[in-house]
């Protein structure tokens, strides 16, 4: 999966007044991930309450942070709202620094209180769909931002993939708690999403994605 986030270049001046109108593919990928990402977060916090699930409440977490940073990338675009390139990155980033802490304090409490989680079909599901459509999702991303120079699209690619990376570590967390009922596993699944949102929120901050993924 390197390639889609690796984007490897560096922030572009502020957007200023009067500047070139983004491409119809860019807002079209961006009403498609907010559209993506309301129905994912939805259904996670769906299944994070039903189930009580740690992972489900990290990866609807990253649904949301995930949501705030489409929204953002969109907003350079807005002229009554418009903010430069470079904040929007640095937005981006401070999200996902967010994200890291909310989902490391969910599955330390998780740990200590003993929760059990049971079985999420619902959240197993919207995993295994998130597999399929962020890496798109995040592909197609880079693309244009490659075309376009603009990092807070990069860093939303970022975010994307990393999207993709909690999904396969929160099925993992779901899938061996339903088949083999080892409740602390998915604790566990959730902190091991903590550096790697780390690092992708460093990356983020200094406006470029890093190919770490």
């Amino acid at each position: 999966m390197p390639e889609l986030v690796q984007i490897g270049f560096q922030p572009s001046k502020p957007a200023i007044a009067g500047a070139p109108k983004p491409r119809a593919s860019v807002l079209w990928i961006q009403g498609v991930t907010l559209a993506w990402m309301l129905v994912e977060f939805g259904v996670s916090a769906y299944a994070a309450v039903t189930a009580h699930s740690p992972a489900m409440l990290a990866f609807g977490s990253d649904s949301l942070v995930e949501l705030l940073s489409a929204t953002v990338v969109l907003l350079q675009w807005i002229p009554s709202m418009s903010i430069s390139e470079r904040r929007a990155s640095r937005i981006a980033g401070a999200l996902l620094f967010v994200l890291a802490f909310v989902v490391a304090a969910i599955a330390v409490a998780s740990l200590a209180l003993r929760l059990r989680p049971a079985t999420s079909y619902a959240g197993i599901a919207i995993t295994i769909a998130a597999l399929i459509a962020m890496p798109v999702l995040a592909f197609l991303k880079r693309r244009e931002a490659r075309r376009s120079k603009n990092a807070a699209l990069a860093a939303d690619a970022v975010q994307s993939a990393t999207c993709a990376y909690l999904a396969l570590i929160a099925l993992a967390g779901l899938a061996i708690n339903a088949a083999f009922h080892v409740a602390w596993f998915d604790s566990v699944a959730a902190l091991v999403a903590v550096p790697i949102l780390l690092k992708e929120g460093r990356s983020a901050w200094q406006g470029h994605a890093c190919g770490c993924c």
